[in-house]
């Protein structure tokens, strides 16, 4: 069980947060932290406009979000990191090579898929990121609540 997950891709203004929201709606366990940052981070953003579009048409509320850089610190403190895309595991191991055993990619269940970014793409990109993210959010769920997943 994991108790405290860090959702990392490259900007913190599309896929994690989207991630780190579905997560949020998700995780039923009191005490399950979730948060989200970016490898090369677009610093105070708010959430892109087409990802909270997104998540708001599929019933999942969009937290108030702000992009943070990932740094030493987050990846200690968490128990698990889920990437988007394997080139954010090298950006995350030069920084702290010791958290390799607890950080993989979001997609780990879905064949080791890695999730597009639609940074500037049409609203249909957002749509299947959505998609794609659904699945390997409720992959995860059995790892951070006992229970039944949605």
């Amino acid at each position: 069980m994991f108790s405290n997950v860090l959702v990392v891709c490259v900007g913190n203004i599309c896929r994690s947060p989207m991630a780190e929201a579905m997560l949020l709606q998700r995780v039923s366990k009191a005490g399950v932290l979730v948060s989200s940052a970016g490898t090369h981070a677009m610093l105070s953003s708010t959430m892109d406009p087409l990802a909270q579009a997104v998540l708001q048409v599929n019933g999942v509320s969009p937290h108030k979000h702000r992009s943070r850089q990932v740094d030493v610190q987050m990846l200690h403190q968490a128990d698990l990191i889920l990437l988007m895309e394997h080139s954010q595991t090298q950006s995350v191991l030069k920084l702290a090579p010791e958290v390799r055993g607890k950080t993989f990619l979001i997609g780990k269940w879905q064949h080791e898929l890695e999730i597009a970014d639609p940074y500037r793409r049409p609203k249909l990109a957002f749509e299947q990121t959505y998609e794609q993210l659904s699945r390997c959010v409720d992959d995860w769920l059995p790892y951070l609540q006992s229970g039944e997943t949605r």
